[in-house]
């Protein structure tokens, strides 16, 4: 599977937005994107009209990336979303919170998505009690996300519990971090990702 192995806060700058890539470090001063907040590269600063198309590209990269998924992956999720009822960027969107290593960074056990897919790799999280290894499961109302009993004591685990009090879980999980646990109680709505996404510019994209 192809893998981005360069600095992660040159896609923020690219996308232009934060995208909370590196956890914790993207809310302290050591920010790259708050240092230079221009794309990287030597005509970064350089003034460019962006065409329709380029809009709704850079729309659709900086989602995809956001939630790291590849090119395939995330038109297979644009076409699960529009072949359901409904507005068809609002469906992906919900879809996409529903990861479980979306699910597990939300609720406060991993710093950033990239480190809560290696948790759920790693065979750390459990879902309904039993061990999944799959980041892209897609949670339902009712199901509930665990860390293994053993895995509790792991740093970053117990470190991120500290980063989600300062940014906060969204309505739709119920999270009791004493337990390291988080709960389903809805699905989440438009009005609960409050990340500035256009899902409109990326439904045009990919109607074309």
């Amino acid at each position: 599977m192809a893998r981005y192995t360069e600095s992660k806060c040159r896609i923020c700058r690219r996308e232009g937005t934060k995208l909370f890539l590196k956890g914790d470090r993207c809310y302290t001063d050591k920010c790259a994107y708050d240092r230079r907040a221009y794309p990287p590269g030597e005509h970064g600063r350089a003034r460019k009209k962006s065409s329709d198309y380029a809009l709704q590209l850079r729309e659709k990269q900086k989602v995809r990336k956001m939630y790291g998924l590849l090119e395939g992956q995330f038109r297979k999720y644009f076409e699960l979303a529009d072949s359901r009822k409904g507005a068809t960027g609002e469906n992906l969107l919900t879809i996409l919170e529903r990861r479980l290593d979306n699910v597990v960074y939300r609720v406060g056990f991993a710093h950033s998505r990239t480190q809560a897919r290696q948790l759920v790799r790693h065979g750390h999280i459990l879902v309904n009690g039993r061990r999944v290894n799959i980041p892209s499961f897609i949670l339902k109302i009712g199901d509930t996300v665990t860390v293994a009993e053993k895995s509790r004591k792991i740093p970053v685990i117990q470190d991120a519990q500290d980063v989600l009090a300062r940014r906060g879980a969204p309505g739709w999980v119920e999270v009791d971090g004493s337990e390291f646990k988080g709960s389903i109680k809805a699905l989440p709505v438009r009005d609960d990702i409050t990340f500035p996404i256009n899902e409109q510019l990326i439904v045009e994209l990919y109607s074309k």
